[in-house]
């Protein structure tokens, strides 16, 4: 059963992305900041980057989810680090990772043009800065998000057919 993370930095389209992917496959689609405690958001609304003491209770949050769901079940999760994705498949360790990856120019864009999320986009840069790429040895892909959603959904469900 498909337990999965859409990771990428803010304004890669995960909230979008994640809901298109999990309607076309009949997956369960929740947004990962949806999970974060009050402080963090706060922090983040004030223009002040988390750092790994503050994103280590919503990295276990988004593990608990994932291994709690009785169905197909994607997490829009920023999970840059590989020791983030480590932290979320510790306590589900069947999470495959997709990395939704984009130029800072394409993303940026993206950003400016969203109305009222919290994330600003001056903490752009820290992000990019703290991402590290899928490696080898992580189960998941990355799809590159600079074409039209159809086609990055498509992208995702060949990926993702032997899953659901």
């Amino acid at each position: 059963m498909l337990k999965a993370i859409i990771m990428g930095v803010a304004g890669s389209g995960k909230s979008s992305v994640g809901a298109a992917i999990a309607k076309k496959i009949g997956a369960s689609y929740h947004d990962g900041d949806d999970l974060h405690p009050q402080s963090n958001i706060d922090k983040m609304a004030a223009g002040t980057a988390l750092n790994d003491e503050d994103r280590a209770p919503w990295l276990d949050s988004v593990g608990r989810a994932l291994a709690q769901s009785n169905a197909p079940l994607i997490i829009g999760c920023s999970a840059l680090k590989r020791s983030y994705r480590d932290r979320v498949r510790a306590v589900c360790p069947q999470t495959k990772c997709i990395h939704l990856a984009g130029s800072r120019e394409v993303i940026e864009a993206r950003m400016s043009a969203r109305k009222g999320h919290f994330m600003p986009v001056s903490l752009l840069d820290s992000q990019f800065a703290t991402l590290e790429t899928l490696e080898a040895d992580e189960a998941g892909f990355s799809v590159n998000i600079a074409q039209n959603l159809d086609a990055v959904v498509a992208e995702m469900a060949a990926h993702l057919i032997d899953e659901y």
